[in-house]
């Protein structure tokens, strides 16, 4: 009998580096797909998984994908509380210190699919270490999911959906306490996200990794010619 099939797609350097250093190594056979293109349902009746499991994906999957294979995305919140778009940014604004990744069947109704499986998560630290944790958190899950295969169970309460932020709403709104400055920079401080940002006299400041402590904040600043950054 030939071992079961897995397909793992994600989009951020982080997903590939944790399917490389612990989800390969689980058992079955694995493939790991990275850009948009290459998700092609050609591929996956070839490649026939019993999951295709979702990391970090920048784009809408076809309903032909969806139907046609048993999908599971993860999502950084505790749905039905937090559906949508940039949770990581809505859980900190909101003041949130911990979530849940949830781990989703995928319909065409956004994170509002049956649920296999939730853990308790930490939302500590910069944006990229918060992302690099959930795929860490999601590589035990899905050794989870394939051991166990629990019966996904409908979402129960009243659902609460996030909007996702813009780009512009990564300017830094006036009158911050200290303690929310830091939150607000850190929760932008990863790859493929605006930084936190003012402008002035010409020049764009962009703030990233940002410490909190002794009273202090400190932060690492570059300054743009507004130009430059509109470029």
């Amino acid at each position: 009998m030939s071992s079961p099939s897995y397909v793992v797609c994600g989009c951020k350097s982080w997903n590939r580096k944790v399917f490389d250093e612990q989800i390969k190594s689980l058992p079955g056979t694995w493939r790991f797909i990275g850009k948009k293109e290459e998700l092609k349902k050609e591929l996956l009746e070839k490649l026939k998984p019993r999951f295709i499991f979702f990391l970090h994906w920048s784009w809408k999957v076809p309903p032909e994908i969806f139907t046609a294979f048993e999908c599971i995305n993860f999502h950084m919140a505790d749905v039905p509380y937090g559906r949508g778009g940039s949770p990581l940014q809505n859980l900190i604004l909101r003041g949130h210190k911990t979530t849940k990744l949830s781990a989703l069947r995928m319909t065409d109704a956004l994170d509002a699919g049956p649920v296999y499986l939730k853990k308790e998560m930490s939302l500590a630290g910069t944006a990229q270490e918060i992302l690099a944790r959930s795929s860490e958190l999601a590589a035990r899950m899905i050794g989870h999911i394939i051991r166990e295969l629990p019966e996904p169970k409908e979402q129960e309460g009243n659902p609460m959906t996030f909007e996702r932020r813009t780009p512009e709403q990564s300017r830094i709104p006036a009158g911050l306490s200290q303690e929310a400055l830091y939150d607000f920079i850190r929760m932008l401080d990863g790859e493929g996200y605006p930084p936190a940002f003012l402008e002035y006299e010409g020049l764009r400041y962009e703030f990233r990794k940002a410490v909190l402590y002794n009273g202090r904040l400190e932060a690492q600043i570059t300054a743009l010619p507004l130009s430059a950054s509109s470029s």
